[in-house]
């Protein structure tokens, strides 16, 4: 008896081994693994939620990155669309921002955020994608205020591109204005090109307007033509405003 108490207690901690292997094998092949996997779901569970949390914070910061970059890839196309605008060789301009446009003067005039001090001066030209937009007329520290090619008490010396015929443009309001020639048979047609002259003091020559829609002749004293404007005059949010200062020795058309 004595020896069985001391064999047991040498080898009973091996043979409760050896009995949890057999169990645990057993339990495996009867239950396909089922077991196993339950146990480790049960002590999973108190990590589960901290996965999730986490996980839901990285799905949520990248949708916040995705719409930072949208927005980014937005401001930069408008601002690259900007840098398509006509330029004026040996001058340089400034990307500004519209601010304000009344109803009552939407096709008048509108509101630059940047003013003197910025730089920006009285008789500056203002340009937008497409063409030209009009000239400052007056200003605060931080704005601009534009007088449009719209503005019906708006005159230009504009010349055709294809002719070099010379005409004068006046602003009706809206996005076509109309142009006066100073020839009675201007000979100009549909889709020519207009462009401000050398003959006008408040802009430099050159600078792209509008496209021609109409060409009126009937009445030989008042040859006229109605001209698209190159630059989306409904919808301006970015213009480019070039320093000019007028000329003192030009002869002024208007």
């Amino acid at each position: 008896m004595a020896f069985l108490l001391r064999w047991w207690g040498r080898y009973a901690g091996s043979l409760g081994l050896v009995a949890l292997v057999l169990t645990t094998a057993w339990i495996l092949r009867a239950t396909n693994g089922a077991a196993i996997r339950e146990l480790y779901r049960l002590l999973s569970l108190p990590f589960q939620g901290a996965v999730d949390d986490q996980q839901a914070l990285i799905q949520a910061r990248t949708w916040q990155l995705e719409q930072q970059l949208a927005a980014l890839q937005a401001e930069n196309q408008r601002l690259r669309h900007m840098l398509n605008a006509p330029m004026l060789p040996n001058l340089n301009g400034r990307i500004v921002p519209v601010i304000g446009r009344s109803s009552d003067q939407w096709w008048r005039s509108l509101l630059l955020g940047e003013g003197t001090r910025q730089g920006l001066t009285v008789g500056s030209v203002v340009v937008g994608n497409g063409g030209l937009v009009g000239r400052i007329t007056s200003l605060t520290p931080n704005t601009s205020r534009v007088m449009l090619l719209t503005d019906p008490a708006s005159r230009v010396g504009v010349v055709v591109g294809r002719t070099r015929q010379m005409g004068i443009l006046r602003g009706q309001l809206n996005q076509q204005v109309i142009v006066e020639f100073l020839e009675k048979d201007p000979k100009v047609q549909p889709k020519d090109v207009l462009y401000t002259s050398a003959l006008s003091s408040l802009y430099p020559a050159g600078i792209p307007i509008g496209e021609v829609q109409s060409v009126e002749l009937s009445d030989p004293t008042h040859p006229h033509a109605t001209v698209i404007l190159g630059a989306p005059f409904d919808r301006l949010e970015w213009v480019t405003v070039i320093p000019y200062a007028e000329p003192t020795d030009t002869f002024t058309p208007n």
